[in-house]
């Protein structure tokens, strides 16, 4: 857990909500619409909270027990494409990381609350460092102003850890996530959606937009 713990050493919790935030939502992409609707249909939070981390459109959602989606926002995610983590990476110092190795895994994890250098995190998946949480103020990458800007490509920054807006994770995350956890699905870059995520695979291909049910044809939340 080194290289997390560097990052965090002088993170503290900004006081305000990053500008980000408040920008007009986007639609959830179509893969992210896609593995939301598998959930609500299939139960597979278990009747947890959730989170899904649209890594190519750079954005998150989180979504209650229910499947209600409360918040999104944009996400800071590893600086490198790719969908698995180097083995034993949460072992490494930061110098000790290499560019390509700086990916934010892809998966479905059962997430829970820790601490990092005495500072609460959620730990996405601990057995290689990947944690979710608000942007270390102490860092040289303007890590703000990737997040409040208009693209995406410039929101690939981090070592693997995934950086969401404060308001987002202070009145959203820890509420949701504090006592018992909850999921997390981090959606791929490169490998096919059924094999990150096999169970989706049994609900079949999604439907052409003129079969979709109309409650969910036209209409992101």
């Amino acid at each position: 857990m080194i290289a997390l713990a560097l990052v965090l050493a002088a993170a503290a919790t900004a006081p305000a909500q990053d500008a980000a935030a408040s920008r007009t939502a986007p639609a959830r992409s179509p893969v992210a619409e896609r593995v939301a609707a598998w959930i609500a249909r299939s139960g597979d939070n278990h009747g947890h909270p959730y989170i899904i981390v649209d890594k190519p459109a750079a954005r998150v959602f989180l979504f209650d027990a229910a499947g209600r989606q409360l918040r999104d926002g944009p996400v800071l995610i590893g600086r490198a494409l790719g969908d698995e983590a180097t083995p034993a990476i949460g072992r490494k110092s930061l110098a000790e990381i290499g560019p390509a190795e700086k990916t934010t895994p892809a998966g479905r994890f059962m997430a829970r609350f820790g601490r990092a250098v005495g500072k609460p995190v959620l730990w996405v998946d601990y057995a290689t460092s990947v944690a979710l949480h608000t942007i270390p103020p102490a860092n040289k990458e303007h890590r703000r102003a990737r997040m409040a800007s208009p693209t995406i490509a410039d929101n690939r920054i981090t070592f693997g850890c995934i950086n969401v807006p404060d308001d987002f994770y202070q009145r959203g995350v820890r509420p949701l996530f504090r006592k018992d956890g909850g999921y997390v699905y981090v959606l791929p870059d490169e490998q096919p959606l059924e094999r990150v995520f096999p169970l989706l695979a049994l609900q079949g291909p999604p439907a052409p937009p003129e079969l979709a049910p109309p409650e969910l044809a036209g209409s992101p939340r």
